[in-house]
């Protein structure tokens, strides 16, 4: 089976399936972050090198105080046990996003847990909080702009190697394949740079339920794709 290097994933449902359970969203929120721990696993088994998952939008600001402050909460929790698993499994992780607008007690952990797994040799995780695309583009534009105010780089040498230096996931191969879960049918302002040649899956399966055989699903599907990069199938057969 060929297995995709890098996989992007949106945790839809979490909110839905906790609903189904007669449970607060919240719970299920905690019960998707304890699965994105056995997904890391189980990918990096199947030889993903690559992980990055959707955790929290610049969007998601928008979404109950109650709901919000409990998702913080969360993610001060997860980053601790993060950093056992990240020591564990022998993974690197990366954070991605506007970290300027998290509060400081959760920028620091995020910078000692990447700090403490930088030399990691195991799946390279990346995680996008307080993450939308379109912010990062124009973050990334911001930043270039000054540089050639400053004459650090030409206008006309501007290339898309050189803007994509820029973004947050500089370093990082474009996602192979994007998983998205709970039936929802959009990419919600996420990599829209990245996922120029990606395919996409989409699942009805919610979050918390998908598991390492949905992973493979995900996977077989993947491999009955015909990647041409904007080639026709004959351009492909003749290289």
């Amino acid at each position: 089976m060929n297995v995709p290097q890098h996989i992007a994933i949106i945790l839809d449902g979490n909110g839905r399936w906790a609903k189904k359970k007669g449970m607060p969203r919240n719970y299920g929120h905690a019960q998707g972050s304890k699965n994105v721990e056995r997904i890391c696993e189980e990918a990096y088994k199947m030889g993903v090198k690559y992980l990055t998952v959707y955790a929290f939008s610049t969007e998601n600001w928008n979404r109950p105080k109650g709901e919000v402050d409990a998702l913080m909460k969360l993610l001060r929790n997860y980053m601790k046990t993060c950093l056992k698993t990240a020591e564990k499994n022998r993974m690197k992780v990366r954070v991605i996003g506007d970290l300027t607008g998290l509060d400081e007690d959760i920028r620091t952990r995020i910078l000692e847990l990447e700090e403490a797994s930088k030399n990691n040799d195991g799946l390279n995780f990346q995680i996008a909080i307080n993450y939308g695309s379109r912010d990062e583009i124009v973050r990334a534009v911001r930043t270039l702009a000054k540089d050639c105010k400053e004459g650090k780089i030409e206008a006309e040498k501007i290339t898309e190697e050189v803007l994509e230096s820029y973004l947050d996931t500089h370093g990082i191969p474009d996602p192979d394949l994007l998983i998205r879960t709970s039936g929802e049918l959009r990419l919600s302002n996420y990599l829209l740079w990245q996922l120029a040649y990606t395919e996409f899956y989409f699942t009805d399966v919610l979050w918390p339920d998908f598991t390492k055989e949905e992973l493979r699903k995900a996977i077989e599907q993947y491999n009955r794709r015909d990647r041409r990069f904007g080639k026709t199938g004959e351009e492909d057969t003749n290289v």
